[in-house]
């Protein structure tokens, strides 16, 4: 049997942006990833609750970005998981779940650079595959990387949700940002 190759790029997509499908696209033609979940995070531990965009209106805009790729999945696996959703936990339920899969962490050098605080962050470098994309600001230094661990030299994407949060809230046009399919959704949530 063919193992999946599934990368799982998590975050609150708030809201996704053509910077996220960009990316994805780039690791999944590069890094031979079969599959590019997109998982949405119902509450991430570093992050405030009350700046989130409701669970499933986020995960409803993300369904409707990755419609048009077959290789994308919307993910809502972590809205069943106990919170805070920790990385961790997520990974060995997923593996649970589908032995059939082999899943690729997908984070970007930002994270990558606070990687020792998150939950039991040497025990998901020792089992699992992490790819690391690079982030404006975030260099990494340590050409050096664990066994499991691949830095990629994805072409850097200037969006940020925080700057279509804000470009919306002050009326300005987010269209090269966003999906077509999602903008009105985005500016009727988040003005």
């Amino acid at each position: 049997m063919k193992l999946i190759k599934t990368g799982i790029l998590s975050g609150s997509f708030n809201p996704i942006h053509n910077g996220h499908l960009a990316l994805a696209g780039y690791l999944r033609e590069h890094e031979g990833l079969d599959e590019i979940w997109f998982m949405v995070t119902p509450l991430n531990p570093l992050k405030k609750q009350s700046d989130l965009l409701e669970d499933y209106k986020r995960l409803e805009m993300v369904r409707t970005a990755v419609f048009p790729y077959p290789s994308f999945v919307a993910s809502d696996f972590e809205f069943n998981l106990s919170r805070p959703s920790y990385t961790i936990n997520t990974l060995s339920a997923l593996r649970k779940k589908y032995p059939e899969r082999i899943f690729h962490l997908i984070i970007g050098s930002d994270n990558w650079i606070a990687f020792d605080h998150w939950k039991e962050s040497e025990k998901i470098i020792q089992e699992y595959f992490i790819i690391v994309y690079p982030r404006s600001g975030y260099p990494i230094q340590d050409k050096t990387f664990p066994a499991h661990v691949t830095c990629v030299n994805a072409p850097l994407y200037p969006i940020s949700s925080t700057l279509i949060r804000e470009k919306i809230k002050n009326k300005e046009n987010v269209s090269n940002y966003l999906p077509p399919t999602i903008i009105k959704q985005c500016i009727d949530y988040y003005q």
